[in-house]
């Protein structure tokens, strides 16, 4: 009988050999005590069957204890169990808190300590207060130059951690935990950034004498099996124990094929400077529209990037404002950041890290996660490929910022004060300074199949030159795909979406009605689920003259002064999917403003002031082009039915963007560890949906299309921003 299970022998001669197998006799023994009634030959049979079977174990003599002996047996690592008291087990402690006591704490545990000089070791154990201290990248290389493995330990904190072992050429790293462990850590680097600090904080120890005693015996009860031989896949994830309520997690610990300590660190570069090639890829239609992949598949391959401790992304949780059709969820997405120079913060214009929309909770989730890994593979790492120089030296394979930023001289001659106004996601750049040396990284025109140049700080967030003032990266064109060639359409279609948004929102015009067709099933829950909330909804169809679907999504309180009004919008090949998509973007940003007060007052709970004002002051009478307009028919766009597959749907783009004299420009950004597909789309002369009045289509096109008679003065363009 075992702690776990009872085993039943039938026979005489198991019955007279079992009052023998105490744990007292070596086998001639036990052969002695056995005769006359079993010969030595049966007794010998039995005792190696019993071995066999692993219901009986041999120990040397002067091996475990008895209670040891029992426990080898239990883990099936009997014929071992001597490794573990003859193997040298090293002792590192960082802590400083009782210097003698991890090595008195090796002893008591059975183990043998290796020397004291630093001779060699089966294993290592460190203890640590933070497993970010600096000073374990140094011991991680010394014994991965070695080839000896290691086991951090942390037993300070309300958590205790333990592990994972690191094997030299055998998974991750420290450098790839500690990347991952920083993500967690984006606000406090930013505060040391701020003081003129580098590196991680340095936390004061906060542990009681129990729970340090209890992680290195949890500890060194883990060598021990180690040394034993004992492997399983929890041994290469990190342990916690939360000391308050005794609940264990694990968190795996991943190798980034880019780690510049035990990967790859051209990775990158190699993928960013190579042609974008697009290979076929079949799509279909996944309820949101067309991807190479349905969101539970999305879900099912990427989900294991998700996790509270180690992850890319720390959680997707559902908005808890407002009903449940809203279907809106949040992903935790963490920048990363250079130790060595961690950017500042509040250079990018992100609203959230992730948050996503669909028509059923699984497609909302999906979507949560595509953004939340989009904008941490937007990040600027170390890795991306630059080349130093100026605009007037690099050109013409330079991109000018202007062509894609789109501001006008009189924005620049006004941006003090403009941006003194408004928050970050509308202000004007400095004017760019074609002789000024910044960084230029690589980008593939699918327009020309060559290769050209744009500012880095213009594809990637937070990149060095940021600070210069010049360029803003921004999430308008990038994109997460199921496929590389998914990425690229969606890209793309997002860039149309803004264009047409901009042409309609700064020229104020009156575009037609969409109909919401209610034998659409989740288009009347929509109806009714906004009804509810004493909201009204209609669309409106912005197509430009690039003729793919555009429609706005509006939604507006009724019976109380502040109407609270919401705007959600989509492009797609397919107009019923392009108005999906705008309801559902619609759908996100209604959850600050359902619990409005029955005064009528604005509830809006963000902090942005453009968003705030125009709440408390927009309403259908003073913000006419909102409506759709007189006397034209309310209809649904149309559009070619697209080709049932990615890389020609991107192509039909490009083609189409080409004969407009637009070229299509792209970014690979997919991460190595990541591995989800992410690009950046530039398409210079297209308007991005901030407020950028320079010359071109913002004033060309309403008037080719005939929404307006001449083109707007520059002073009578829309003055309020967007509200996003």
């Amino acid at each position: 009988m075992a702690e776990d299970r009872v085993t039943s022998l039938d026979g005489h001669q198991v019955a007279r050999l079992a009052p023998l197998l105490d744990g007292t006799r070596d086998l001639p023994a036990i052969i002695a005590e056995a005769a006359p009634a079993l010969s030595a030959d049966a007794t010998g049979r039995l005792v190696g069957r019993l071995l066999d079977a692993g219901l009986l174990h041999a120990f040397e003599p002067d091996g475990p204890s008895a209670p040891e002996r029992a426990y080898w047996s239990l883990t099936g690592l009997a014929a071992r169990s001597g490794d573990a008291g003859s193997a040298l087990l090293a002792s590192v402690d960082l802590t400083a808190d009782a210097p003698d006591a991890l090595r008195g704490a090796v002893s008591a545990a059975g183990l043998r300590p290796a020397p004291g000089d630093g001779g060699p070791a089966a294993l290592t154990l460190v203890l640590c207060h933070d497993y970010l201290d600096p000073r374990l990248g140094a011991l991680d290389a010394e014994h991965r130059a070695e080839g000896r493995d290691w086991l951090p330990v942390r037993a300070s904190g309300t958590h205790l951690w333990i592990g994972p072992f690191f094997t030299p050429g055998d998974g991750p790293c420290w450098s790839c935990l500690a990347d991952r462990l920083r993500l967690r850590r984006r606000t406090e680097s930013h505060v040391r950034h701020r003081l003129g600090l580098g590196g991680a904080a340095s936390h004061r120890p906060a542990y009681l004498p129990a729970g340090r005693t209890a992680a290195l015996h949890l500890a060194l009860l883990e060598a021990g099996k180690w040394l034993a031989g004992y492997r399983d896949p929890g041994q290469g994830e990190l342990w916690r124990l939360d000391t308050r309520t005794l609940e264990s997690s694990r968190h795996p610990v991943r190798h980034r094929p880019q780690c510049a300590r035990c990967g790859d660190p051209a990775l990158v570069e190699a993928r960013v400077s190579a042609p974008v090639v697009l290979s076929p890829r079949p799509v279909h239609d996944t309820g949101g529209g067309h991807r190479t992949l349905g969101p539970d598949r999305l879900l099912e391959r990427y989900g294991h990037l998700v996790d509270p401790v180690t992850g890319v992304v720390g959680e997707i949780r559902r908005d808890p404002r407002g009903p449940r059709f809203l279907n809106c969820f949040h992903a935790s997405a963490r920048p990363p950041w250079d130790p060595a120079q961690p950017p500042p913060a509040l250079r990018t214009p992100l609203r959230t890290p992730g948050s996503g929309k669909g028509v059923t909770e699984t497609h909302a989730r999906a979507s949560a996660l595509a953004e939340a890994l989009e904008r941490y593979s937007g990040h600027f790492q170390g890795d991306e490929p630059r080349l130093r120089g100026s605009y007037r030296r690099l050109a013409p394979a330079a991109v000018h910022p202007d062509t894609v930023q789109l501001f006008d001289r009189r924005q620049f001659e006004g941006r003090a004060a403009w941006n003194a106004a408004h928050g970050p996601f509308h202000r004007v750049t400095e004017p760019f300074d074609e002789d000024a040396v910044i960084d230029w990284t690589p980008v593939w025109s699918l327009t020309g199949q060559r290769q050209r140049l744009a500012p880095t700080s213009l594809l990637y967030y937070n990149a060095p030159d940021a600070e210069t003032g010049y360029c803003r990266a921004t999430s308008n064109g990038a994109a997460a795909g199921t496929s590389l060639e998914d990425a690229v359409v969606h890209g793309c279609l997002e860039l149309v979406e803004r264009d047409a948004v901009a042409l309609w929102w700064y020229n104020r015009t009156r575009q037609p009605g969409v109909v919401l067709d209610r034998r659409d099933p989740w288009i009347a829950a929509t109806r009714e689920g906004l009804r509810e909330l004493g909201r009204s909804v209609w669309a409106l169809d912005l197509t430009s003259d690039l003729g793919i679907p555009v429609v706005a999504a509006v939604s507006a309180r009724t019976g109380t002064p502040a109407e609270d009004i919401v705007l959600g919008f989509g492009a797609h090949f397919d107009p019923r999917i392009a108005l999906l998509r705008a309801l559902t973007e619609l759908h996100q940003m209604l959850p600050p403003l359902v619990d409005g007060p029955a005064s009528g007052e604005t509830a809006y709970t963000g902090t942005d002031e453009d968003a705030l004002r125009w709440f408390r002051h927009a309403t259908r009478a003073n913000q006419p082009h909102l409506l759709p307009a007189a006397r034209r028919p309310a209809r649904p766009p149309t559009a070619p039915r697209p080709p049932a597959d990615a890389a020609a749907q991107a192509r039909s783009l490009v083609d189409l963007l080409g004969r407009h004299g637009l070229e299509v420009l792209v970014l690979d950004q997919t991460r190595p560890d990541v591995r989800l597909p992410v690009v950046r789309v530039l398409v210079p002369g297209l308007r991005p949906h901030w407020a950028g009045f320079g010359p071109g289509r913002l004033f060309d096109v309403p008037v080719a299309l005939g929404r307006l008679s001449r083109p707007r003065d520059f002073a009578e363009l829309n003055p309020l921003p967007l509200p996003l």
